[in-house]
């Protein structure tokens, strides 16, 4: 494993674990599968984690609470709606260039947590989305931004940001930061009245 070195076992196991569960999906990938990448026997795996859940788990909430992290400055300035909306977005796409594998498996596999997991997992998820809702309605009111289906300007605006780990290339061209212009330049301009 590339980069693992110097994480504790625990921390290698979520991490391979990650890479599994991005290139085979959660549920195709064992807990053999996952002790031959480390190079360990499987019963070895059960003094590190408890079971594959707990690994998902731990990679869907740290996710989340990141995501949730990265808002709460943007929320507290005192800035235009239009400014709040671009630096919420750069968060986002920040978090995800960071954490290009834990965000795949976040976006794709939190369906296989089991409840009450994956309730409270939902529960964060519409949270944070409504926060974002919120920027733009607040932008609404204030007469920056069109009058506009919010669910929908907030559903076009994750549809936008949540595909990047499929796509995006750390060692290609385009920074994080830029990225994250790029696509707030696209969907801001949408909203503004001008």
């Amino acid at each position: 494993m590339v980069g693992t070195e110097n994480l504790s076992r625990k921390e290698q196991v979520i991490r391979t674990a990650a890479e599994l569960f991005k290139e085979k999906g959660y549920a195709a990938t064992s807990m053999r599968d996952l002790a031959n990448a480390l190079g360990i026997e499987a019963a070895s795996l059960y003094s590190h984690i408890k079971s594959k859940e707990e690994i998902l788990q731990h990679l869907c909430f740290d996710m989340a609470e990141k995501f949730r992290n990265s808002l709460e400055e943007v929320e507290k300035a005192d800035n235009s709606f239009s400014k709040k909306l671009r630096l919420g977005i750069l968060g986002h796409i920040q978090v995800m260039a960071q954490e290009l594998t834990a965000s795949a498996v976040f976006m794709n596999e939190h369906r296989h947590l089991s409840d009450p997991h994956l309730k409270a997992f939902l529960l964060l998820r519409i949270n944070y989305i409504n926060r974002f809702k919120k920027i733009i309605e607040g932008g609404i009111k204030s007469g920056e931004f069109k009058k506009l289906d919010t669910k929908l300007a907030v559903m076009t605006l994750f549809s936008s940001l949540n595909w990047m780990p499929h796509w995006y290339d750390p060692s290609g061209i385009i920074e994080p930061i830029e990225l994250g212009n790029q696509l707030a330049d696209m969907l801001i301009d949408g909203l503004q009245t001008k």
